[in-house]
């Protein structure tokens, strides 16, 4: 059975790009292209594990670190004028990559100002980050599409691979997931993504499960944190 899904919730490969340097600590005016180029291409290989129908955009930005990373790798043609021979072929994508991260940047403080009505659904209380951890924990951080991403890598390495031959009659779709989803945070006002997926973690079920919680925080229904880079992920209601 088919479930392969194309939904609008990651924002573009530059997102993908910006997350990775971040990740990795790198000067964005001295990329090294090699190591950017394998980890965005994991990336895109572990989005398609997930039947996730990518955008050609990505595939693009694919194609143009690999001939960056062919560029740098091959020796300098005798004959070019010294201007050409100095150019750095990661110019004109760190210059994309700067313009890119201003205006989110600017996009990201102008969402934090508080907007006329714009709580008023909320009963006059602003979504708080979560305060359950005790003193002893480390401090949970909000994550992003990217780390869940990771997340559900380490979740779909455990499954056994023959589950892909079993026969498939459980009824399931992404509205079903994301309003049982709700409902259960609803109830107990945190999960984990182990305890969504509860004792069945078929790879359907994985993927529906993925899939809702992405559009819940397209949404801004939910929010995602994490304690550390490989703690668990906790998921919350962005208004109670």
């Amino acid at each position: 059975m088919s479930y392969e899904i194309k939904l609008d919730i990651f924002e573009g490969p530059l997102d993908l790009l910006l997350y990775l340097i971040r990740k990795n600590e790198i000067d964005i005016y001295n990329i090294p292209i090699a190591l950017i180029t394998e980890q965005y291409l994991e990336y895109l290989d572990l989005m398609r594990s997930l039947n996730l129908d990518l955008a050609g955009e990505y595939l693009v930005l694919a194609a143009t670190l690999i001939h960056i990373k062919s560029r740098m790798l091959l020796p300098p043609v005798e004959g070019d004028d010294e201007a050409e021979e100095g150019e750095d072929p990661r110019t004109e994508l760190v210059q994309q990559l700067l313009e890119y991260r201003a205006f989110k940047e600017a996009a990201l403080n102008l969402e934090e100002r508080p907007l006329l009505e714009r709580d008023v659904f909320t009963r006059g209380a602003s979504p708080e980050e979560p305060s359950e951890a005790g003193e002893d924990e480390e401090t949970m951080i909000e994550v992003g599409i990217f780390e869940l991403v990771q997340a559900f890598r380490r979740i779909i390495s455990g499954l056994d691979q023959s589950e892909d031959l079993a026969i498939d009659t459980e009824k399931m779709s992404l509205t079903d997931r994301i309003n049982e989803i709700m409902e259960r945070l609803s109830d107990e006002k945190q999960l984990t993504f182990t305890e969504l997926l509860g004792e069945r973690m078929d790879r359907k079920r994985i993927v529906y499960t993925f899939l809702a919680i992405l559009e819940l925080m397209k949404l801004r229904m939910i929010r995602a944190y994490q304690s550390g880079p490989f703690g668990a992920i906790r998921l919350f209601l962005a208004v109670e």
